[in-house]
Order: structure tokens, then sequence, then C-alpha cells
């Protein structure tokens, strides 16, 4: 018999109690009608099918309040439509998960099991770490489960993400005592016969005692990748780095006796920088099998989070590991956690004084990666340590083509892919963030065609994979969504399109240009003019149209009282940029991050603001394929300094619209609202005088809402209800405001 199924509207749950926790909540209505009880399983369908556990809650009957990693297991966003029926799900025999790299070296499978116990999840889903305490089962261990994962990973622990590769049975399982756990290619837990309670418990205590004994549960050293290291011909776009680093490699192991003839120590110790997920610890453990040299790497996030005397003695351990066979490579990964500039542990000069013990053995180096160089213990980067570095910098476009070419090679895919344009796409993206994207099109290829005999992914699978994979420099908060606007969809202005497409997008575009003529591209545009009048949708279309990373800051949101937060939070933004580049940062009400100096009252936090900004801008380190764009509507507030060549240099004036470019925006905000015959947008424009674009937007929302209050089955909106719209909607534009930014505009 078929199982009854519900199409409902899909919403991000606003209760902080469900996140992250695959939990959908329904309507008690919509339960019933489904034969469901409270914490049943239930199948999701959206781009994907996923499963998840239905609770009820008192939304609307036609909603579904979905957490956000069952959103993007579905593949949807929140506003898409989700059908929703009930499912069996089945005790799993054997499940098989991958992770990062902490997770995978700092979590053992046995505490893994815990924190799945009383989860439900099919083939393909992410899952978090949070333990199901909402309706644990009875044999769940939450307490158990938090502890072992805080000591093991730390505060982050609450973020980690796991995607579940394998199970058995397929489909909807859900993870019992007697299942078996393991690390994709890496440990597992040992199956237990017994399905009592008390057996499952002495099976437990067994394999952590055993665990414990052979030190992989206490020492987070890894001395066998799980998996085999990359060519060095095949690390895209490092090649360059992992020749340099060969060099030293095969000095310091084959040829000291050259070192001391010249008068230089045989030692050898590194830093490797650049973005997260471009590669660094890849690069590592490729140099290292290319030169027959056993590699031996420490998580140090995973180390950072211990006591003092245990973060020591894993240290010491690991450097006891590296000494015990010749040559060898002693790899520290994200050092920054256990060695950091600001505030360093007191464990962390025990630290160093191993270090610089295990430097000196003959045959031993020491390298250590890191995204943040700045933020690294100096003591670190001295002659004794690690005095040597090497940078690994952001893929260009025509890297990140190679390395699809790399990644992709062993996947069947259709002539239709064209991984130039799928670069071109995938600004900022780094080496991880590209392996993500091949997942998501391998996921979208898996669905599309399950019966088929020989799958093969498509570009439409790689282009909607983009959808909802981001880079990880373009992570937070503070991304400009673009909503596949493009100047194309801006009418009018075509004076204002034409100058920002000169200063924004022909540098990006024509860099050869500028080069073959001499002249350095513009580092930053104003944009100004009165509000309400389309400075943010210009920004999202331009955006669009050159396929950029925008980082939107408001002006004020980087103000902050504590001394050197605000010029910190300026340096952050801009590191954050160059590693997403090409890259635009849109700051917001600019005026009040960057007010005329000497003039506040706030202990001079302002006047540092704007010294940091115009360091940023045309300091000693350059930006590179980053472009600033600011916007107010109080240009005359901005501190000179920032307006100067070189900074904000080309200054842009947004007008209101005139009556033709109001017309144009009637038609734009009606497009979707059905008029009457009575209705003429182009003589309505006319007379609009003083309204915004923000104001012609609200008109016709008003206009429709006056036809829903004469009667809710109103089918069209008439010049009657759009009359009686504008006596609510009136215009906001101020003439003196705008009589003085016209006249700024004209002494510039």
């Amino acid at each position: 018999m078929t199982s009854p199924q519900i199409t409902l509207t899909a919403r991000l749950t606003p209760s902080a109690i469900d996140t992250r926790r695959g939990v959908v909540r329904l309507h008690p209505e919509v339960l019933d009608a489904l034969g469901l009880r409270q914490w049943d399983s239930v199948k999701l369908i959206g781009a994907r099918s996923s499963v998840a556990l239905a609770a009820a809650s008192e939304n609307l009957p036609g909603v579904a309040l979905l957490d956000d990693i069952t959103l993007t297991n579905l593949g949807i966003v929140e506003g898409s439509e989700v059908v929703v029926s009930p499912v069996a799900v089945a005790a799993a025999r054997s499940i098989t998960v991958a992770g990062s790299r902490l997770a995978t070296t700092a979590v053992t499978p046995q505490t893994l099991r815990l924190a799945l116990m009383g989860k439900v999840f099919t083939v393909g889903d992410a899952v978090s770490l949070l333990p199901q305490d909402l309706a644990p089962p009875p044999e769940a261990d939450v307490t158990a489960a938090r502890q072992r994962l805080s000591q093991a990973i730390g505060m982050t622990w609450t973020n980690e993400l796991i995607t579940i590769t394998a199970s058995d049975p397929a489909g909807a399982v859900a993870v019992a005592p007697s299942t078996v756990v393991s690390w994709r290619d890496g440990a597992r837990t040992a199956e237990i016969t017994s399905g009592s309670t008390q057996g499952t418990a002495q099976s437990q205590i067994i394999e952590d005692a055993v665990i414990v004994a052979k030190g992989i549960d206490t020492a987070e050293i890894d001395t066998s990748p799980a998996e085999a290291p990359l060519p060095v011909a095949d690390l895209v776009g490092a090649v360059d780095a992992a020749r340099k680093l060969t060099e030293w490699l095969e000095l310091a192991f084959q040829r000291p006796e050259l070192l001391k003839k010249l008068g230089a120590a045989p030692r050898l110790g590194a830093l490797v920088s650049g973005p997260e997920g471009v590669g660094k610890a890849s690069v590592v453990r490729s140099v290292a099998n290319a030169v027959d040299a056993r590699i031996v790497e420490v998580a140090a996030p995973s180390i950072a989070v211990l006591e003092a005397n245990a973060a020591a003695a894993k240290v010491r351990a690991a450097v006891a590991e590296a000494k015990k066979s010749t040559p060898a490579v002693l790899l520290l990964t994200d050092v920054d956690a256990l060695l950091p500039a600001s505030n360093p542990p007191p464990v962390a000069t025990i630290v160093l004084d191993s270090l610089r013990a295990a430097v000196n053995t003959p045959r031993l180096a020491i390298v250590a990666t890191t995204a943040h160089p700045e933020a690294i213990d100096p003591r670190l980067r001295t002659v004794e340590l690690l005095d040597r570095e090497l940078a690994l910098p952001l893929p260009t476009s025509k890297t990140r083509a190679d390395l699809l070419r790399v990644l992709m090679r062993d996947a069947p895919m259709e002539s239709d892919v064209d991984f130039g344009v799928i670069a071109d796409r995938t600004p900022g993206f780094v080496v991880a963030d590209l392996v993500a994207l091949r997942r998501e099109a391998s996921v979208r290829a898996a669905l599309r065609q399950k019966d088929a005999p020989e799958p093969k992914i498509s570009a439409e699978d790689m282009v909607g994979a983009l959808e909802t994979v981001r880079p990880t420099s373009m992570s937070s908060s503070d991304n400009l969504q673009t909503g596949g606007l493009t100047l194309d969809a801006v009418g009018d202005m075509s004076e204002v399109k034409q100058s920002l497409t000169e200063a924004v997008l022909w540098p990006l575009q024509y860099p050869d240009s500028f080069a073959r003529l001499g002249v350095q591209a513009p580092r930053g545009v104003l944009l100004y003019g009165p509000p309400g009048c389309g400075k943010t949708f210009l920004i999202r279309a331009l955006a669009g149209t050159g396929r950029l990373n925008v980082m939107s800051v408001k002006g004020a949101e980087l103000m902050d009282k504590w001394v050197g937060e605000s010029e910190r939070a300026v340096r952050e933004l801009f590191r954050r940029a160059a590693e997403a580049a090409p890259a635009m940062i849109f700051l917001d009400e600019v005026d009040a991050l960057a007010p005329r100096r000497g003039q506040s009252s706030d202990s001079g936090v302002a006047d540092r603001v704007v010294a940091a900004l115009l360091t940023e801008l045309d300091g000693v380190e350059p930006l590179r394929d980053v472009i600033v764009v600011g916007a107010t509507n109080r240009p005359e507030l901005i501190d000179p300094a920032l307006l100067r060549p070189g900074r904000l240099e080309r200054i842009i004036y947004v007008p209101p619209p005139d009556g033709e470019a109001r017309a144009a925006i009637l038609r734009s905000s009606a497009r979707n609202t059905p008029l009457a015959d009575d209705v003429d947008l182009d003589a309505l424009g006319e007379t609009l005088d003083r309204y915004s674009a923000a104001d012609c937007a609200a008109l016709i929302r008003e206009a429709a809402l006056t036809a829903m209050r004469e009667s809710l089955e109103a089918t069209v909106v008439t010049a009657a209800h759009l009359a009686k719209a504008r006596e609510a909607v009136r215009p906001s534009l101020d003439p003196a405001q705008l009589a003085s930014l016209e006249a700024y505009a004209k002494s510039r």
C-alpha cells in the first residue's frame, strides 16, 4: 500500500533547540493525517531525499519547520516545497562516515556512535555531532557523549559536521548499540554480539580499554594517513611550493655533509601558510612521500584543548614517535591553535622546548601549517625553529580549471562539462571547496540517474552544485547574496552602470589592458545618493554580473568599544576578502565607519578605524583582485582622506529616478501583480515626483493590499487601488537633501 504523503512549504525553524539536530516540526493535524506520533521518522523529498525526526509544533498546517542541516540535506532553500511521508527505519548493522581531519583524528568511533544514537539518516546526509537529547533513546548516554566530544575537539565540537558515506542496509537507518561505526578508511568500533545492556556496556569498556592501551584515543598522532598522498605532479597551483620544499628536505636528509661544509646547520623547520582548505597539509604529505620520508602528523587543535600536562605529554610522544625511524617529517597542522600569538598558554614554552630539541635531531624535519601566520607565537618563527616559510596562493581561474580536471579525471563525465566555465563561476574556491563541489555534483548525478546503467556527471549537475556549495572564505553571515541579479535587470541608470562597470568589472576582466597601458585599476568606488534610490540593488546586480564574492558590512557594525577591536575587525575583513578574491567589499553607510577625524567624542575609536581603513586601501601590501565600494547618503561627512586618488577615488552619484525610470521600477515591481486595463504605469510614473525607487515598490504593494481589503477574492489591481495607495505611500525624498546632494555632485 502506498504511504500517505503531504506537500508542505519548508521554513527554517526559529527554535535554537532544534538547530542542527535533524528535526522537522509539523502541525498536529499533519501528524494525524500521516498517521505519525511524536518523534516518528519521516521521509522528506526536496531537490534530494533525506529523513528526519518529526515533532509537533503549533505552526501553520501548510508549513514544515526544518533545521538548517535538514534544509541542506534536501538541497532546498527556505520557501521551497517539500514532500513529507512516513518511512520505515532499520537498525544499521554498519555505517561509514567522513569528517574533517580534526574530527577524524580526535573522535573515536565509540564516541561517534554515542553522538549518533537516536538519529536517523541516509547515505549522503550531513549530520552534526550534537547528541539527540530532545528525545533520546533509552540506551543513549547523552552526558557521556557531550563530555567525550568536548574533551576530544574542544569548544567547537558543536559546529562539527560529518557525512554518512555508506550504510548496511541501504536506505533510512538509525544507529543501535550493536552498530559497527567506522571512519572512512580509518578506525572502527568492534562488533558487539550481545544484545543486552550489560553486554553492551562490557563491550564498550573493553573497546575503550584497548584503544587507550594503544594510545589511539589519547595521542592525536597519525603515522599512516588514511589516503595515499597525491603525486607531486597533481598538486596543481602548488607545484612551485612543493618543489622548493622537496629541495629543502632532500638537502637536510640526503646531503647534510654539504650543508655542514658550507657552514649551515643540517636541519629544517618550515612554516607553510595559506587560506583554509588550500591544501597545505596535502603538499607536505606528498613531498614527504616523494623523498621517502616517514610522516608523523599532529592535529594541533586537538592538543590545544587539553590541560597543560596532557598537551605537553602528547607533543613529547609525537616527537619520540618521529625519532624512532628517520628520515621523518613531524607535521603540526593548524599550529596557531596550539601556539597563539596573543596570550600564549603556559604549555607553549614546554611545547617550544620539545620542538627545539626535535629540530636538531639529524634527518628529522618539522613542518607546521597555518591559515593565520600573523596569529602564531613569534617564538615559533625564530631562526632556531621554523626559519623558512612557504605561502600557498589562492587558486586562480586557470588553476581552478586544472584542479577540477585532476579531481574529476576518474569520474564519468558528460561531454558538455566545460571546466573552464565552472572555474569562472567559482571565485574564491580552494581545493577543499572544489572537493565539496565534486561530491555535491556526484550526489545530484546519482539522484538523477538512480537506475541508469552508466551514470555520468553532467554540466547541469556541476552548475546545480554551485547553489549549495559556498567557498570556505565566504562562510560567515556578512556575505551579500545576489539572487541571480545582473546589471541588465537595472532599468535606466545607463551612466551609473557604465561607470561601475569601468571601475569594478574591467580591472578584473581585462587586467592585460591595464598592464599594457601602464595604469593601475581604481582601488575603490563611492556611491552616493538619496536614500531608497537603489544603491544596494546596484551592488547586488554588479556582483551578479561579475560573479564576485561580496562581503557586505554596515559601517556601524565594525565599531567596538574595546581598544583595538575595531581596527582588528577591519584587518580581518580585508584578509577574508583577499582569500575570496575576486571579491568586493561593500561598506554600506560608510559615513558611520569613516567620519571626519577629530570631530568624534568616542575616545578616538572612529579616528583609528579611519586610519586602519586607509592603511588597508593603500598600505604596503597591495590589494589584488579586491575592490572596495562604499555607499552613503551623507558624502560630506566622510573623511576627505578616504576620497583621494588610490582610495575611494571614483565617486558616482546615483540620482533619484526620473519619470521614465519610475515607470520602469513600477513595471518591475508589478511583474507578478495582475493589473487592470485602466492602469497606465508610464503616466503614473510621470506623476510620482520625489518618489524614490523604494517608494515606487511600496506603492505597488500597498495597492495590492488595498485590493485585498476590498475583497480577499480580488484578482486584479485597478487604477482606483493605486490612487488609494498614493494616499498612504507618500514621497520620501527631501527637496533640501536632494539640492544638497546635487550641489555636492556638481562640486566633484
